[in-house]
């Protein structure tokens, strides 16, 4: 649903009839056959929350093909594994329901997929309940903690003109560690910096 800000954007840069067209022929309320297929092989998504004053985050999830779970036209899953114990999108979730999430397919053919819809976080029990047969992984790192999942209002692609086209490298990470190291450590120098008592 576009917003009154989109509108008025639309009106006073002319691109009102442009927009319309977008709307016309690109914007659903649920994923089309080629968007579930789309969404089921993505291996990751980029995430967008806010809090009740509207304060805003964007985060990272990713996993095997298949993590983002289309459970039908209209609702879509992803898990939530163990992670810094922060809960910044979970908190956010918590406090507004909305979410948007952005899949972008960097090395086949280079499109996005736009997902916008309301949220709402289960416990993974409770999940697996209603939802029979999902994967079960025997690391720790890898077992859902929770579970993110999404009544779709609005699907819609992301244009390939900008998105980078990428090569797909395999590497053995250490997925769901707690090493520090295998984690990034500091990369960012900021607990160092701190230590220091530079930046405070």
């Amino acid at each position: 649903m576009n917003s009154t800000g989109e509108y008025l954007l639309q009106c006073e840069y002319g691109t009102r009839d442009r927009a319309e067209r977008f709307y016309r022929d690109q914007l659903l309320d649920h994923l089309n056959p080629a968007m579930i297929e789309f969404a089921g092989r993505m291996e990751m998504a980029f995430i967008a929350t806010a809090d009740g004053a509207g304060a805003a985050d964007c985060s990272f999830r990713a996993g095997p093909p298949g993590f983002l779970h289309v459970l039908d036209e209209r609702r879509i899953a992803y898990p939530e594994y163990r992670g810094n114990g922060v809960h910044a999108s979970l908190g956010n979730i918590r406090e507004n329901p909305n979410i948007g999430i952005l899949l972008i397919d960097f090395f086949r053919d280079r499109i996005g997929l736009h997902i916008n819809g309301r949220a709402r976080v289960v416990a993974d029990a409770e999940f697996r309940a209603e939802f029979c047969g999902l994967p079960v992984e025997s690391r720790p790192g890898r077992r859902p903690e929770l579970w993110v999942e999404v009544e779709i209002e609005e699907a819609y692609v992301h244009c390939r003109k900008h998105i980078p086209g990428m090569r797909q490298v395999v590497t053995d990470r250490p997925w769901g560690t707690d090493d520090v190291r295998g984690k990034g450590g500091d990369y960012f120098g900021v607990r160092a910096d701190r230590a220091a008592g530079v930046g405070r």
